[in-house]
């Protein structure tokens, strides 16, 4: 089997299926993780909407579920958008 060649590949940032980011889990190279504060939490879900992987999960009724660990790769986003900085980036300990 021989390796493909620069013209073979797809271009650079083209997305060949759709919804295929979810097979990737990207958040292993992290430093910092989200430790959010439950009690402070007023739903904003600015988190959600702020964050650039998609690692946060908002529940049925609409409030702040789990954090994808998976996928986050703690950028600090959520936190830095959180109106009651109910969320603090820690140090992730392996």
């Amino acid at each position: 089997m021989s390796e493909k060649g620069w013209k073979d590949l797809a271009a650079g940032g083209k997305i060949t299926e759709p919804g295929n980011a979810a097979q990737y889990k990207t958040g292993d190279w992290r430093t910092f993780i989200p430790d959010v504060d439950r009690e402070k939490c007023i739903n904003c879900l600015f988190c959600y909407l702020y964050c650039p992987d998609m690692a946060i999960e908002v529940k049925e009724d609409s409030t702040l579920g789990e954090i994808k660990l998976d996928y986050c790769k703690g950028c600090g986003i959520c936190s830095s958008v959180c109106p009651v900085k109910c969320i603090e980036m820690k140090k992730e300990e392996k």
